[in-house]
């Protein structure tokens, strides 16, 4: 079962906490970017660019899984709480 962080828990430089909100903004960006790098590079021809372009593709889905799960545990645990995009 994945946790999310304690309640009014404050990241430190050995345990730090993630921002999930923002950490879901920037795989999207990363996730449509890399797509449509991804495809651009594929139609043009050019597959050394496009094949490292697809991976960081996948590698954005995989995060947004984690991010997502991680969301739903803090959803759990807080119920009703709203938080913002830095929390």
């Amino acid at each position: 079962m994945t946790r999310s962080q304690p309640r009014r828990a404050r990241g430190t430089v050995g345990h730090a906490y993630s921002a999930l909100n923002l950490r879901l903004a920037l795989a999207l960006f990363g996730l449509v970017t890399m797509t449509i790098l991804a495809v651009v590079a594929f139609w043009a021809g050019l597959a050394w660019l496009g094949v490292p372009c697809a991976l960081f593709a996948v590698v954005a889905v995989v995060d947004l899984v984690v991010i997502q799960r991680r969301r739903a545990a803090r959803r759990r645990e807080q119920p009703g709480a709203r938080h913002s995009l830095f929390e």
